[in-house]
């Protein structure tokens, strides 16, 4: 039986944070969509009738629910309602493609889908080949709906709030799929334990508190806009949802409307957000108290930018991967002098540079592995992959996670994100890493963002080429750019050659997406 929220916290269920809160702070307000705000009683009141109604319809302890929606009320309420009934949720994005999403269904063995009217036709094209999945449960519109489709939210109002309560705090919590650089996404496991310890882990150190109020426009399906869901939930905070960053100006009148003091974001966005500071020098946000950023590190020209338009808060830099969500953060009164850093270990965890088994001394470039209750447990249904990516740890038994990406260490113990293992370029026999090259192209001045790729050549093994995005308004040449690297790189970490775009490819997370860039000219 899973420990209810006056239970130790270290035996709590990803569930009881919301009982907890719940119990706290019944009337404050939990998440503001499209407007409306909703309580946490709501909140808890409808996740207890959507697990009462899942377990009637044949959910099992563990058993999958996708959920395929935009950021919602209802996203919140099926993901705690989901966990709540035993189960395992898997939150895929709304954008997401049909052949994507039946793999998914297919591999997850998933047995209910809740996804919206909308997106009913991109279910439709496949339904007929997933035997395990039983139940369509759809939010909006409920009339005229086709078998095996449920209105969701009948079936919540419907239902009764008393799920049986059950789980122990090694069961799955979730799956979370990550596209790697080839092939279909892979399912990572995150246990209850896991998934509870991280949002404490994450609370702690970037100092929340149940007064802020966390405005969120990344998709839920995206690890980082899921945890801000679990960690205002866990504190009884404000989760603000947006849709997505396509409009910023409406998302910087949002941050002001909304009172929000804790701003997530992407590198991509915040370009974009000091692009328009620079015609806008009276864009400010005193309110932010925290402005986080991972997927990338952000230039020092861009820090200075959101310095000025965020003069009240703490800014994070932070390095992370699905399958441990967070592996270290910068202390914000440290980035002035350390930049280019992403910090130590989240607290209660452990991070390691080791080269062929032993430490790496500083300076030298080794391969980050991980400790702590927070990595995964494996890749779901792929050994072959989880034995890659979890190692033998120093003490007998114990599982820990190489990251497979290069870092180095300097003798304080702070690291330095050199590069993915397939990102490194190999010219002229010497490894090159893209980020210094485009830590040195943001620093030109008309350079709103930059991604630097190797591609084939016939003398080099592989020529470094850049990709480029000027500020509006700005004009420069490839040989200008050329000339600003040499006086700033090494020789060999010069690009042969520029190509200009409008705007850089990016995931459906805001990362710059750099596959296929190479192909590109």
């Amino acid at each position: 039986m899973s420990t209810r929220s006056g239970g130790r916290a270290a035996e709590w269920l990803v569930g009881d944070t919301l009982r907890h809160s719940t119990e706290q702070r019944p009337d404050a307000t939990a998440i503001v969509v499209d407007g409306r705000s909703r309580d946490y009683e709501s909140l808890l009141d409808e996740s207890l009738r959507l697990a009462r109604a899942l377990q009637e319809l044949g959910l099992e302890r563990g058993g999958r629910v996708v959920v395929q929606t935009t950021n919602s009320w209802e996203t919140a309420v099926a993901v705690y309602g989901t966990t709540l009934a035993g189960g395992v949720f898997v939150v895929v994005n709304a954008q997401t493609k049909s052949d994507k999403l039946g793999y998914m269904l297919a591999d997850s063995g998933a047995q209910f889908l809740v996804t919206q009217r909308p997106l009913l036709n991109v279910f439709r094209s496949f339904q007929g080949g997933l035997p395990a999945l039983e139940h369509v449960l759809v939010v909006g519109e409920s009339a005229d709906l086709p078998a095996p489709c449920l209105g969701f939210g009948e079936l919540v109002a419907s239902a009764d709030p008393s799920p049986s309560v059950r789980g122990i705090p090694v069961d799955l919590a979730a799956l979370i799929y990550t596209s790697g650089s080839t092939g279909n996404p892979k399912g990572v496991m995150i246990r209850q334990q896991s998934m509870v310890f991280t949002m404490q882990s994450l609370c702690r150190y970037l100092r929340l508190s149940a007064d802020d109020r966390i405005l969120n426009f990344l998709p839920l399906a995206f690890d980082y806009g899921l945890y801000q869901l679990l960690m205002a939930v866990r504190l009884g905070a404000t989760l603000i949802l947006e849709q997505s960053f396509t409009f910023p100006l409406e998302i910087v009148a949002r941050l002001t409307d909304t009172g929000a003091t804790v701003f997530p974001g992407v590198p991509t966005a915040y370009a974009t957000l000091c692009g328009l500071s620079r015609n806008r020098p009276e864009l400010q946000l005193p309110e932010v108290r925290r402005v986080t950023n991972t997927a990338a590190a952000l230039p020092p020209p861009i820090l200075g930018d959101l310095r000025r338009i965020f003069p009240n808060a703490l800014i994070f830099a932070m390095y992370g991967l699905t399958e441990c969500k967070r592996v270290c953060y910068l202390e914000p009164e440290l980035l002035e002098q350390r930049p280019s850093s992403v910090g130590k270990a989240i607290p209660g965890t452990e991070a390691l540079v080791l080269v062929d088994g032993r430490p790496a001394a500083p300076g030298e470039v080794g391969v980050l592995h991980v400790r702590g209750p927070h990595v995964m447990a494996g890749y779901w249904n792929q050994p072959e992959l989880t034995a890659e990516m979890l190692r033998d740890g120093p003490t007998p038994g114990e599982r820990m996670l190489c990251t497979q990406d290069f870092f180095t260490q300097d003798d304080e113990g702070f690291l330095y994100f050199v590069g993915r293992s397939d990102d490194i370029i190999k010219s002229g026999g010497q490894k090159v890493s893209p980020i210094e090259v485009e830590n040195a192209l943001h620093a030109i001045p008309e350079v709103r963002l930059a991604a630097v790729v190797g591609v084939e050549d016939e003398k080099l093994g592989e020529a470094i080429r850049a990709y480029v995005v000027l500020h509006d308004g700005a004009s420069l040449t490839e040989h200008d750019v050329v000339r600003a690297c040499r006086s700033r790189l090494e020789p060999i970490m010069v690009p042969h050659e520029v190509v200009f775009l409008d705007e850089l490819p990016t995931t459906e997370s805001g990362k710059v997406k750099k596959t296929g860039l190479g192909s590109a000219s």
